[in-house]
């Protein structure tokens, strides 16, 4: 399916052959030539925030063999086509807590396949950064794709570096500024710059951000009268990408991600494109560059990633790799990923919009769960950013839906702690809105604005008494936003319960009770 943004038609150059890539910070394409028009068509098939191999929705939507063969159906109508990813893709996601060969998986699965697909350029997303250090590097040096990194570095125990690609034919940093040269059948030739930025969110020690802004403005600058177009290839908020476009007015497209419900905006002539998350859609846009009066115009198309595009084969014996590989470490701990749970009923909400500001009918599920497997639990306490999803799970669902909604999984562990903890952490959790430490709790609990007073069944929460709390694993270890408090040794929890492994008991796996939970209520 094609959604047309511009009633301008396209036309595309006759037959030609790529014959040349030239060193990973520059890619040549080029053809015979024939007469010199003075113009160029570039194509880039665009994705972001990617965190699934294998199409979802029972196979009807999404899928990296299908991003495959739409980069191979736009090549064939352009050689100068190429495929991007605007960030996101090695975490969060499922596979990330599985092991393949003693070693977690960690992206693995993203990088193999995309290789496959055919991705030639990528910038780094917040999410990137979740992983260890070590892992992204691995995952740097499998990736047969070039990258671009223009604010972001690598902060070492040396000091502050581009990040590095080591491969059995040598190391080659990230550059700031990724270059492309095309030639096309006339023999019109260009070259593109484009600069990679990345949102300064996940602060974690191996990583050095520079302003996003700054960077962009600089780096512009600078190659600005070497290039016949610039291009931003970036992962940050929409907001922020609508201020780089008046920032810098000379960008000829930005294509962009960091949301997941796929954003076009043009702010003055430039066109800023993001995909749905999971390859459900992508953004094909066709940069035209008019070399001789030095202009350039887009054409941005969105594309539905659907069962209308073929899946590729090449790609799909990777997949389904990987998808084996899954399956097999899901058994291991007591799941059926392709069993259905819920064959009809309303479509469940994980939109972080909207789970990380309130309640939907799937976080209230979630928390029916979790009471049913602890019956003795007064209160139940999820923070919202134990779902991950980000999307809307449509009919049926799957027990893979499940663990893709909650892919870091943990136990659910039950105390018993004083009314005044209990406020504390409920009042932090209402604190956290917007956040993943927005918390998620039993139905039967309920703030009073006005009174300032939280309540179970309509009576206060007594600051002294003893309540039996059941909550996810990850809250006791006081590493949700403002809860550092919230551990076994703080005085106010009276007792910790043991924690239960056996994958018999619901309690050892939140997705567990999860699935226990929709079986019983279809």
């Amino acid at each position: 399916m094609v959604i047309k943004l511009t009633m301008m038609k396209l036309r595309f150059l006759s037959s030609a052959c790529i014959i040349g890539l030239l060193a990973t910070s520059c890619k040549t394409a080029s053809v015979a030539s024939v007469q010199d028009d003075g113009k160029i068509t570039v194509t880039f098939v665009q994705i972001n925030d990617v965190y699934e191999i294998a199409p979802l929705q029972n196979g009807k939507v999404g899928g990296v063999t299908r991003v495959a063969t739409l980069k191979k159906q736009e090549l064939a109508k352009n050689p100068n086509t190429f495929l991007v990813m605007a960030g996101d893709f090695l975490s969060p996601s499922v596979y990330n807590s599985l092991k393949y060969e003693g070693q977690r998986i960690r992206g693995k699965q993203m990088v193999e396949s995309l290789n496959a697909a055919g991705l030639d350029l990528a910038v780094f997303g917040n999410h990137e950064f979740d992983i260890k250090e070590n892992e992204l590097q691995d995952r740097i040096n499998e990736s047969t794709f070039d990258w671009v990194a223009s604010n972001t570095f690598h902060q070492t125990t040396s000091g502050v570096a581009p990040f590095v690609k080591t491969t059995s034919c040598g190391a080659v940093s990230f550059p700031e500024t990724y270059y492309i040269n095309v030639q096309d059948a006339d023999g019109t030739k260009a070259k593109i710059g484009i600069i990679g930025l990345t949102i300064p969110f996940n602060k974690v020690p191996y990583v050095k951000y520079t302003d996003e802004f700054k960077a962009a403005e600089m780096l512009y600058n600078q190659i600005k009268d070497s290039c016949d177009a610039v291009v931003a290839l970036t992962h940050l908020a929409i907001e922020e990408d609508m201020a780089l476009a008046k920032k810098v007015p000379g960008f000829a497209m930005i294509m962009g991600g960091h949301e997941h419900d796929m954003r076009f905006e043009k702010v003055n002539d430039i066109y800023i494109t993001k995909a749905h998350a999971n390859a459900k859609s992508a953004y094909v846009n066709y940069l035209t560059i008019d070399v001789k009066n030095k202009k350039t115009s887009v054409i941005p198309e969105l594309r539905m990633i659907d069962e209308s595009i073929p899946e590729d084969s090449e790609t799909a014996v990777v997949v389904k790799k990987w998808m084996d590989i899954g399956e097999q470490n899901f058994a291991s701990l007591g799941f059926q990923a392709k069993r259905v749970i819920r064959q009809q009923g309303e479509p469940l909400d994980g939109r972080e919009v909207m789970i990380r500001s309130g309640q939907t009918n799937l976080t209230k599920l979630v928390v029916k769960a979790m009471e049913q497997a602890t019956p003795k639990a007064e209160v139940i306490l999820l923070n919202s950013g134990s779902i991950r999803v980000d999307d809307v799970l449509q009919m049926p669902v799957t027990e893979y839906d499940i663990i893709r909604t909650l892919p870091y999984g943990g136990s659910i562990v039950e105390v018993d702690m004083k009314g005044s903890l209990l406020i504390r952490t409920l009042e932090e959790g209402r604190l956290n809105t917007g956040s993943g430490g927005f918390l998620q709790y039993t139905e039967k609990v309920v703030y009073n604005p006005a009174e300032k007073a939280w309540k179970i069944k309509g009576t206060t929460i007594d600051p002294k008494k003893v309540y039996h709390v059941g909550m996810a694993d990850f809250l006791l270890t006081g590493g949700e936003t403002n809860m550092a408090f919230l551990t076994p040794e703080n005085p106010d929890i009276v007792k910790t319960y043991p924690v239960v492994t056996d994958t018999a008991d619901p309690r050892s796996d939140s997705r567990l009770a999860i699935i226990q939970y929709m079986l019983k209520h279809q």
